[in-house]
This record gives C-alpha cells, sequence and structure tokens, in this order.
C-alpha cells in the first residue's frame, strides 16, 4: 500500500523562483515534516534557490539542515541552556542561534565565544522574546548579527516593528515572520537603511498549490448491503461499496490541528462536523468516483474503510484516488517529484 505525494517538480520549482524573485531577502522556513513534502528536499531547493540561510524550527532539526544545506542555518527555538547546553551542533560556525536572556547568552558563549547570535523580541504574539526595552542591551552585549520579531497572523504590524526599531537604533537587520509584502514595502520606505529578512514557510512552498497532490491507492473494494457490519466497531453501512485505501493515521488523515473557530461560521462548521462525527457521518478527505465518500469509522494506522454510496461507481483495486489534507500534518510514505 502507498500513500504519496506527487510533485510536478518544474511547475513547483518555477512558482519558488518567482516567489523568491518577488522576495529577494526570503529566508525559507524548513520545519516540523518540512510542509509535506520532508526537510531535506526543501533544503535541496532552498540551495538550488541560492539563498544564503535557511531557518529551522527547532534544535533537534539541525543536524540534517546543516547535513542538507550549506549555508547559514537560524534556529528559531530559542537558545536555553537547560536545554540545550550538550547538543554537538552548537559552535557550528553556520549556526545563527535565537536568544532572549543575558545568562542563556552566557551559556552559548562559554561553548564558542563568536558564536553568532540573534536577539528575539517579545511581541505582541506574547510566546517568548526580550522585552522592547531591553532588547538593545542584550543585542549590544551579544554583538548580534539582527535581531527577530514573530508577529501574529494577519497584518497590522508597521507600528509595532516600528517602535522595536526605535528601541534598538544600532541593529540594520531585522528577521520578521507573518508581515506582509505590503508591509515589507511600507518599512522598507520608513527605514531605507535597514533590512528586512522575511522568514517564510507556508507561502513559499505551497506557492502553487496546483504543482501537487497527495494520492492514495484503492487496496480493495465490495459491495455491501444497507445493515452490513465492518471494521473493529462492527458499524452498520448504507448499501453501496465499501472500499478500502491506503492512508490512515499514521499518515495524518483525520489527525486535524485545533482550528481556532473565531467566526461565527467557522463555529457553526465546528458545530456541524461534531453533530456529524457523534452520528459516525464524517465525510472523508479521500475523492472516490467523483465523490468524497464516508468513513465506514475512524481511520486505522495505515488505510481507511470508506463507504462509497449506491450508484456511485466503484473503482478497481489498485487506482489512485486524491486525498485533499493539510500538509503540515501530513507523512506520505513517499514523496515523488517528477
Amino acid at each position: 500500500m502507498s500513500f504519496v505525494l506527487h510533485v510536478d517538480g518544474e511547475r513547483w520549482r518555477a512558482a519558488h523562483d518567482r516567489f523568491v524573485a518577488e522576495y529577494p531577502a526570503v529566508v525559507p522556513v524548513v520545519k516540523g515534516n518540512g510542509y509535506g513534502f520532508g526537510r531535506d528536499l526543501l533544503c535541496a531547493e532552498a540551495g538550488r534557490l541560492g539563498v544564503p540561510m535557511v531557518a529551522i524550527g527547532a534544535y533537534a532539526e539541525l543536524p540534517s539542515a546543516l547535513a542538507a544545506f550549506g549555508g547559514d542555518v537560524l534556529v528559531m527555538e530559542p537558545y536555553r541552556a537547560a536545554v540545550h547546553a550538550d547538543l554537538p551542533d552548537l559552535a557550528n560556525r553556520r549556526v545563527v542561534h535565537t536568544v532572549t536572556t543575558e545568562s542563556d547568552l552566557a551559556s552559548l558563549r562559554g561553548e564558542l565565544a563568536e558564536t553568532r547570535v540573534v536577539v528575539e523580541g517579545l511581541t505582541s504574539m506574547n510566546r517568548y522574546g526580550t522585552p522592547v526595552a531591553d532588547v538593545a542591551e542584550l543585542a549590544g552585549l551579544a554583538d548580534a548579527v539582527g535581531v527577530t520579531l514573530h508577529l501574529p497572523l494577519g497584518t497590522g504590524h508597521v507600528e509595532e516593528i516600528s517602535r522595536f526599531i526605535a528601541a534598538v537604533p544600532g541593529v540594520r537587520t531585522w528577521y520578521v515572520s507573518h508581515v506582509s509584502g505590503a508591509e515589507l514595502s511600507a518599512l522598507a520606505t520608513r527605514f531605507p537603511e535597514h533590512e528586512f529578512r522575511p522568514r517564510i514557510g507556508t507561502d513559499l512552498w505551497y506557492a502553487d498549490k496546483g504543482s501537487y497532490e497527495v494520492r492514495a491507492h484503492v487496496l480493495d473494494v465490495r459491495p455491501v448491503t444497507k445493515g452490513t457490519r465492518v471494521g473493529y466497531r462492527q458499524r452498520a453501512v448504507a448499501a453501496g461499496h465499501l472500499v478500502v485505501v491506503s492512508g490512515g493515521t499514521s499518515h495524518g488523515v483525520a489527525m486535524e490541528s485545533p482550528s481556532s473557530a473565531a467566526t461565527a461560521r467557522s463555529r457553526a462548521i465546528a458545530v456541524t462536523e461534531g453533530v456529524l462525527e457523534a452520528a459516525h457521518r464524517v465525510r472523508s478527505p479521500f475523492t472516490v468516483s467523483g465523490v468524497m465518500p464516508r468513513f465506514a469509522e475512524p481511520p486505522h494506522m495505515q488505510c481507511s474503510l470508506l463507504v462509497l454510496p449506491a450508484g456511485a461507481t466503484p473503482p478497481r483495486i489498485g487506482d489512485e484516488v486524491t486525498v485533499r489534507m493539510r500538509l503540515t500534518t501530513t507523512t506520505p510514505d513517499a514523496v515523488v517529484v517528477s
């Protein structure tokens, strides 16, 4: 069985070329599951794009990033002496560390006096960072190569970034996350002597959403009558066909990240989905014979049981079906780049 992410390589890479042409200072983010493509593939793509630096999410990703990418690697996770002091790659000269406290800076510099660092400012994101009033002092102590700011999703960040710049007049390079193109243009106009380097993952790697798709194989097909019981939980199904496809919880099928449900519409959708789940009527992400059939029961680890309604043409064993999934929670068996 296989659950594969298929990529039209020429089209996918052309979108990246256009993106980097529009944002020449971009720092590609390569973290987590590599946005579904895998971190090694994205590091290789960053190398092809000719960018001097990539950003990774955590120190656990550092060894593979250093091996797969020949330029600088910015670690966005802040260095914490209590957690990271014994890691083997701290002294690598290609690593740029993120610091938020003087004590952690002292620990890091104990490993290598010339370690390059950026100071993270505590933004309205309120995750971690140094308060705006203290960034200048820490950046001076660290001889920081820049300041990094991780902003909330959305827009309206120019004034907040401007407050940090006013508080840290000596730093010219700023790494920013979740800042729009229009905001970058506004900042460049307001601060022409500064360099703004956007850290971007989602918009870069998914620049052409039509250049890739997840496909699963049909493993079995059989007709079922109304009331036939199937699966681990022996649930009764409607008349039609039972279709077994590759792809289950180990691949991220139906393993959605929490939703913010910030609007009335999104809350209504969440309530509706909850009612359908309670009634065992959850629609699957698989498209089979032009429809998205319901799960017969929750996905298994590596395959899923679907109920194709009566009247729909059943697929054949070995056919491929497409899967609509959020790639940041997808772990394919393979990534095939044509």
